[in-house]
């Protein structure tokens, strides 16, 4: 997409293709507020900003739409295309890595009581992994800022990923 589209775009299909890169509803109303920009960089700026942090609540909502790392998604929409180019880094056919990050999945979904967030792009399966095992010890609020860091990033990501 070209910036100048977004710019000209009406206010709800604006919302609306934001809404890929991160389904909470505040930030992409603030961020089509701020329209017209004259960058993507300004846009990303903008976007960081009003991702500076997601709440909880928000957190929680947007996770509703995340695979867990390890499983790709299907469809063919734009977020299911996404976040397959984002997970490109675990390599499927390596069973023992798929396996554990399928218990480590399992294991932080018992602590944490939500799916692992990482911000997959350039990351290879043992990075994940490491990091799941890693983020396992955190306590519930460290954990809590983490996501809404690691949410923010995919956020961004994705946005400047839409313009380029």
């Amino acid at each position: 997409m070209r910036l100048d589209e977004f710019n000209d775009a009406d206010w709800e299909d604006a919302v609306e293709m934001l809404r890929p890169c991160v389904d909470v509803q505040r930030w992409c109303e603030e961020v089509a507020d701020g329209r017209p920009y004259a960058s993507v960089d300004d846009l990303v700026g903008a976007a960081g900003d009003a991702a500076a942090p997601f709440t909880a609540d928000e957190v929680e909502a947007a996770l509703a739409h995340h695979p867990r790392i390890g499983e790709r998604p299907a469809g063919d929409d734009v977020e299911a295309a996404m976040s397959r180019r984002e997970q490109s880094g675990v390599d499927p056919t390596d069973a023992a890595t798929a396996a554990a990050l399928a218990e480590g999945n399992r294991a932080y979904e018992a602590r944490f009581g939500r799916v692992f967030l990482i911000r997959a792009a350039g990351r290879s399966s043992a990075e994940m992994l490491a990091a799941l095992h890693e983020r396992l010890g955190n306590t519930p609020a460290e954990e809590d800022a983490v996501v809404a860091e690691q949410l923010r990033e995919i956020a961004l990501l994705r946005l400047r990923g839409l313009f380029t």
